[in-house]
């Protein structure tokens, strides 16, 4: 039997970037996710930064495009515009930075930048497709859109945003009553109005279609 050795320096777990079917990403959690490494950082500990490597399918090439300083975070990334993107979180200089990586992931340079202050937090603090946008979905049940534009709405805390496709966001719900069962909830952006419900879970597949299991 023939096992091809990917050498990522301890990361055992990689998943697909959203939005690619070449490039898979894995990442380690030296001080929790995103939100608990905040909240170290907020309490005065030094946070030990995080890695995060992108794998190349089928070639299995590891590239390491930003390596993070302490006081640093680096979340989830996304795959758009031919590119993927991450997201870095720099607590000593309060900025989030979107970063663009080169077309091979060997470096990256920075995308956008916007104030810390815009999210309440760093809870569910993630990017998403189509087209890039970065939102933030909280405690309080209510979802962010920070950028590239701005929204603020109420939603049932048993949804989660699964993509943005054009002037839509996708969302699940999750109902137990009694037996487990979902449904994909349509919302305009960046407003949050309802537009549509329908019975079943939304799957992003490797193509970027978006297949409604029920």
């Amino acid at each position: 039997m023939e096992f091809k050795i990917v050498e990522t320096k301890g990361i055992q777990f990689i998943d697909n970037v959203p939005g690619s079917d070449r490039w898979f990403w894995g990442m380690d959690y030296t001080s929790g996710d995103l939100y608990e490494a905040e909240e170290l950082f907020d309490d005065g500990h030094e946070i030990r930064k995080n890695r995060l490597v992108l794998v190349s399918y089928p070639e299995g090439i590891v590239r390491e495009p930003v390596i993070a300083a302490v006081g640093q975070y680096l979340g989830s990334p996304v795959f758009t515009e031919g590119r993927v993107f991450l997201l870095l979180v720099d607590f000593n200089e309060r900025r989030i930075k979107i970063m663009r990586c080169s077309e091979d992931c060997a470096k990256a340079e920075v995308y956008a930048e916007i104030p810390l202050d815009e999210a309440k937090d760093c809870y569910n603090l993630m990017l998403h497709i189509e087209p890039l946008t970065l939102t933030r979905q909280g405690h309080e049940d209510r979802f962010q859109v920070i950028w590239p534009d701005k929204g603020d709405f109420e939603m049932d805390p048993r949804e989660s945003l699964d993509s943005r496709q054009g002037n839509v966001l996708i969302f699940g719900k999750w109902f137990e009553d009694p037996d487990y069962r979902e449904v994909t909830v349509i919302r305009r952006y960046p407003t949050g109005e309802v537009l549509e419900t329908m019975e079943g879970s939304v799957r992003r597949m490797p193509d970027g279609k978006l297949w409604v299991l029920r």
